[in-house]
């Protein structure tokens, strides 16, 4: 079959790998009709990871069951699923406890598993024409039959519940106001959560403008950080009190404000100023252990220069920790069922698997619009 596999910094190619085949009673094989590209793949694909070449990217996966093992009691051939990024197993105590992302079946040694992710298990990823799903009845979320709302659906896998668990990180209740620093699809997708859920006043803040007229269209209110200090544009349109709640939709790779670097722990610094005290900060945003392409040694161990004093003395909450999807994508694909949510607007580009090479390195360069991109492997 073909599939994206990772040739070393900054390159990916369309190759013929091993197909999928079933290994244990309890697998499926899917045949992939929608892979989307993540902002995560970009760690990997940018050198930042210890991913080795030939590994076959993609996590955020949908399509219909080709085959089932002799163990798959609820899903049937022809039927329609999406897969949480995380592998789990459904019965060890992270598992049972509803903290899917950090199973401690599937990856022995670690809490947790993904397909295509470094370090994350010795599941194939997605972007490919067939993938295998262990622990297939718990792992696969069953959708409409057809091809209706597909652009929705397949952000169930990662972004949607992403953004979702920023907003659950944080609290964020009803007439609360929000600042969501990182105007990327899981950012995107967490001030679209934060509306969904009530919240009376989102704030969005990120440097590219088609993010920006992304966040302003939804109803968010866009905060461009090159024109001056975030913290403070938010204070002023929060009669300088600053917002209840605040997530980190970016992550370890953040950039300086007016300087061409990065600054690792800049968000999250500027969420403990942005958010008023006693307030409640989510942390979905990937921070890593160890970051080779990190700035400083200290960086590249995984250590950032966080103001804790100002955190504790302004009694700040922090959530932290990557999503677990099936705690979430069961409503939320019932809320795109029923037209009360359609995420899919963040969806810039949807492509044949052959241009994912060319997808990658526009989407890494923030160019063209390129927002997200979800790619068809039979298309």
């Amino acid at each position: 079959m073909r599939a994206v596999v990772y040739k070393g910094p900054f390159e990916v190619a369309v190759e013929q790998v091993e197909d999928p085949r079933i290994q244990h009673p309890n697998d499926v094989i899917v045949r992939v009709t929608s892979t989307a590209i993540c902002g995560s793949d970009l760690h990997m694909y940018e050198g930042r990871t210890a991913a080795e070449p030939g590994i076959v990217f993609g996590h955020e996966n949908l399509g219909i069951v080709e085959e089932t093992g002799e163990g798959v009691t609820t899903l049937s051939r022809g039927d329609r699923v999406v897969m949480p990024f995380n592998v789990a197993c459904g019965f060890c105590k992270n598992c049972t406890a509803g903290f899917t992302g950090f199973c401690v079946t599937v990856n022995p040694g670690f809490a947790g598993g993904a397909y295509g992710y470094v370090a994350m298990g010795p599941y194939v990823g997605g972007q490919a024409e067939y993938v295998r799903v262990p622990y297939a009845d718990f792992n696969c979320l069953r959708l409409p039959r057809g091809s209706e709302k597909e652009t929705d659906f397949v952000l169930l896998a990662d972004i949607f519940p992403t953004g979702y668990h920023g907003n659950e990180l944080a609290d964020v209740r009803p007439g609360e106001s929000v600042a969501v620093y990182g105007g990327g699809p899981v950012g995107l997708m967490a001030a679209y959560s934060a509306i969904l859920r009530g919240a009376s006043k989102v704030f969005v803040v990120d440097r590219v403008a088609e993010r920006l007229q992304k966040a302003e269209e939804i109803g968010a209110v866009p905060v461009d950080f090159t024109e001056g200090n975030p913290v403070e544009q938010i204070r002023e349109q929060t009669a300088g009190e600053g917002t209840d709640k605040g997530i980190d939709a970016v992550g370890y790779q953040a950039q300086a404000r007016g300087e061409d670097r990065e600054e690792p722990a800049t968000v999250l610094n500027s969420l403990v100023e942005t958010v008023r005290p006693t307030g409640a900060l989510g942390v979905p945003g990937l921070y890593v252990p160890r970051d080779p392409g990190g700035p400083d040694e200290q960086a590249k161990q995984g250590m950032l220069m966080v103001a804790i004093g100002r955190l504790f003395e302004k009694g700040l909450r922090v959530g932290t920790g990557q999503c677990n999807v099936k705690r979430y994508n069961r409503q939320l694909r019932d809320l795109i069922i029923e037209g009360r949510a359609q995420p899919s607007f963040v969806v810039s580009h949807e492509l044949p698997l052959d241009q994912a090479p060319t997808a990658y390195e526009k989407f890494d360069k923030r160019v063209e619009g390129y927002t997200k991109v979800v790619l068809h492997p039979h298309a």
